[in-house]
């Protein structure tokens, strides 16, 4: 069922088309990945869907009642507001009834013996009952749960950057949306939590799009690529993986074609210029056609990012730690940590957010000190650091100049010279956007052009923090492959599981305040933790069948007083059980009189716990009753 129907949607700015005259369809569980090189318009036309701007040309056509919920990349929340009051946002019945409900669960909290409190709650339980609203309220409590949102009553203000980027995934997840729209949602995002998102978005009602760099979400979440391609849109059906084995045989095929348009007019300008006679109308007509095929152009030309840059000499000694320690606000990130940085390492380093990840990496660069203990920086060495925020740009310069401060000219691994401007261009620059100020770029076309600037430095020692954040699909295969040839060492911060796949050899993992080193890539961690894990699992299962055992051998028969419990125990939990269904009752019947209905609640409380408590007695005196009859 056709869900959106988009025709004919143009968008420019200034004299830049991002994209012209799109037409297409999205349908009910479609899962549709956006992709193509930063600054093409990805995220424009997600705003566009989400009715945030509007088309230049075009219109949209969808059902009266048609919802969408929009994520952007940095995500705009009302810092008055708590976490409860932002993600329950809107005025539908459902979610005032969700706000009110989750309001009083914390008043009750507060004043479990308030009967205005207890009457509300049952008012609200009637409503939540109303509205079919549990369903949608255990939906947003695991989504909260799973994004390790807890203090519901915070102030959104108080709250950090990556935070505010969960409450926003919340949010944009728990509400009722026939589409989905995100923009980059694995930003600053854990790998655990990245893998949950997945399997979450697997069983969505609604159909999806999203722009992201994360190649391995892509090809797990979608079953649709939609390529913006030089203002135009390539569809593809199947995930990123099909993507890549389809555009190879697209741009094949455009290859073909533009081979046979040459041939074609090559026939076609020897004709004419033969002068071969022919009727006059016949031979105008040939004359506009040729001109007509002159003016015909095509898309063969692929950019690339050329990475074949040179880097300055390494010697044997790279860098050292010893003993290093660093503690922020009484949390110990770094204790006691050794490390021997070899020629040609290709390190990954891992962990949660706020892991001590980026910290670890600035006391390598001599931007931090540590606490404790001393870091040895090799001669030789000659670190370029991608940084993952923008305080190194000044938006107020032009492209060129930024790229200009640091080199004019550089040479290439192979001893030729490259200038500024080339470069630029071989980073999808053309001269036209070269004099543009960098406050009008995109934000992804800003790492692009800071990642240019470190290369451009020639180091030997890399150092990445989060380099897939921002960067394209494309722009992110190219450094892939530079990597690759890149004679230097490189270390790097990182919760992308591709680029880690690719590019590093060992870890290390900020596990629980440790680091452990493991020699290998991400998926090959992966994989043993989880071996791990099982092992912990069968040994526990191990020790509790082993504690039973022992409990069992220990008490091989009933004692007099156990006996007489015995007898009487089932009758007991009966018994139990009628009260509190009488008490329910009395409840429900006695609604209006608070009085009685607080007398009650306490009633219901204490059976409850009687009841809990002789449960787990009958558990016990069976287990001695089972292995006295199996010995007999």
């Amino acid at each position: 069922m056709s869900l959106l129907s988009v025709d004919h949607i143009s968008k420019s700015y200034g004299d830049k088309d991002l994209f012209k005259d799109l037409s297409f369809t999205i349908s009910n569980q479609q899962r549709i990945g956006l992709i193509g090189v930063n600054g093409t318009g990805k995220s424009t036309l997600l705003k566009v869907l989400a009715q945030i701007e509007k088309g230049d040309t075009g219109h949209l056509d969808h059902a009266k009642d048609f919802t969408v919920e929009y994520l952007p990349q940095e995500p705009a929340l009302d810092e008055e507001k708590t976490v409860l009051e932002q993600i329950y946002y809107g005025e539908s019945e459902m979610m005032k009834v969700m706000r009110q409900y989750e309001q009083v669960l914390v008043e009750l909290a507060e004043h479990p013996e308030d009967a205005t409190v207890q009457n509300r709650m049952l008012s609200l339980q009637q409503k939540m009952d109303e509205t079919d609203a549990w369903e949608a309220n255990t939906v947003a409590k695991t989504v909260l749960s799973k994004l390790g949102i807890g203090d519901y009553q915070k102030q959104v203000s108080s709250l950090s950057g990556g935070q505010k980027k969960r409450v926003a995934i919340a949010q944009a997840l728990i509400q009722p949306a026939d589409l989905l729209l995100l923009d980059e949602p694995t930003n600053h995002l854990d790998n655990e939590t990245i893998e949950w998102l997945e399997e979450y978005l697997a069983s969505y009602k609604g159909a999806l799009m999203v722009v992201t760099h994360d190649r391995y979400f892509l090809n797990r979440v979608t079953n649709l690529i939609y390529e913006l391609d030089h203002g135009n849109l390539y569809i593809y059906e199947g995930n990123y993986e099909t993507f890549l084995e389809k555009k190879a045989e697209r741009e094949e095929w455009e290859r073909q074609a533009e081979q046979k348009h040459r041939n074609t007019l090559k026939r076609e300008l020897a004709w004419l210029k033969a002068g071969v006679k022919a009727r006059s109308t016949k031979q105008k007509a040939r004359i506009q056609r040729v001109e007509a095929m002159k003016e015909e152009s095509f898309d063969t030309n692929k950019e690339q990012v050329d990475m074949a840059i040179g880097s300055t000499r390494l010697g044997n000694e790279v860098i050292e730690l010893e003993g290093v320690s660093k503690s922020f606000a009484d949390q110990k990130l770094v204790d006691d940590f050794n490390y021997l940085v070899v020629p040609g390492e290709r390190l990954g380093i891992i962990g949660p957010n706020g892991s001590g990840k980026t910290t670890l990496l600035n006391m390598m660069a001599e931007r931090v000190n540590p606490d404790h203990g001393k870091i040895k920086i090799g001669s030789t060495v000659k670190i370029g650091y991608y940084t993952q925020d923008h305080e190194e740009i000044d938006g107020s310069l032009k492209v060129i100049e930024y790229i200009k401060e640091v080199a004019e000219v550089i040479s290439t691994a192979d001893g030729d010279e490259i200038t500024a401007e080339q470069m630029l261009e071989r980073f999808l620059f053309p001269r036209s956007q070269q004099w543009t100020y960098i406050k009008r770029l995109s934000g992804g076309e800003r790492r692009r052009l800071y990642l240019l600037r470190v290369l451009m430095s020639e180091p030997n020692v890399l150092f990445l923090d989060e380099p897939t954040n921002d960067l394209d699909t494309e722009t992110l295969s190219v450094l892939e492959d530079y990597l690759d040839q890149f004679p230097g060492v490189v270390i790097t911060v990182s919760h992308d599981r591709y680029f880690l796949d690719r590019v590093v050899d060992r870890l290390l993992a900020f596990e629980n305040g440790d680091i452990r080193r493991f020699y290998g890539n991400y998926s090959e961690y992966l994989e043993a933790r989880k071996q791990e894990e099982k092992k912990k699992q069968e040994q526990k299962k191990a020790t509790s069948a082993q504690e039973s055992t022992r409990r069992s051998n220990r008490k091989r028969k009933l004692s007099y007083h156990e006996k007489q419990e015995w007898q009487t125990i089932e009758d007991d939990i009966a018994s139990l059980e009628e009260q509190l269904e009488e008490v329910s009752e009395g409840i429900a019947e006695a609604s209006s009189d608070f009085d009685k209905v607080q007398e009650l609640y306490q009633k219901q409380g204490d059976l409850e716990r009687q009841l809990e408590d002789k449960m787990e007695r009958w558990e016990e005196l069976s287990l001695i009753v089972e292995e006295l009859e199996n010995n007999d």
